[in-house]
């Protein structure tokens, strides 16, 4: 079973310096912290932001073309994670044929801000997941608190 989940925003990891992309369940229970890559981020937080750019992004490419050839975004699942690392799907309806297009969860979620397609996340990744450069269970369930904690007004704007 998935969990519709929600992009809530973007924060710097103040340990690694790395960005986290943060995803909340509908109901504002479970929170799911992504780590991803400065250019992802950015990628994301263009769209979060509404700020676009003078020139399409790849993302932005990636949705025009989808739209060209007839298709639209239907979703993104992201469908697993493997020692820290996550995976994902974005699936693109063509006519009356469902199509699923492995991808990373940081370009789907990029993908799904541009298109308004929802986010769905399995549920044993919701239970599976830990931060991967946690090394006790006491800073597990302190991040998990703290990151379920956040007001989105007091994340501010993500800058690069």
């Amino acid at each position: 079973m998935a969990v519709r989940m929600l992009i809530k925003g973007l924060m710097m990891d103040p340990v690694t310096n790395m960005p986290i992309v943060v995803l909340r369940d509908e109901a504002g229970e479970r929170t799911l912290p992504i780590w991803i890559g400065m250019f992802e981020a950015h990628a994301v937080a263009v769209q979060l932001e509404n700020s676009g750019s003078s020139r399409p992004m790849t993302h932005d490419l990636l949705k025009h073309m989808i739209e060209a050839l007839g298709g639209v975004v239907s979703d993104v699942h992201i469908t697993d994670v493997h020692e820290g690392t996550f995976f994902a799907l974005v699936y693109v309806t063509v006519g009356t044929e469902l199509i699923a297009v492995d991808a990373r969860p940081s370009d789907a979620l990029a993908l799904a801000l541009r298109t308004r397609a929802p986010v769905h996340v399995a549920e044993h990744v919701l239970a599976d997941a830990r931060p991967f450069d946690a090394p006790t269970s006491q800073d597990s369930e302190r991040l998990q608190h703290w990151l379920e904690s956040l007001d989105p007004d007091e994340m501010g704007k993500y800058k690069m």
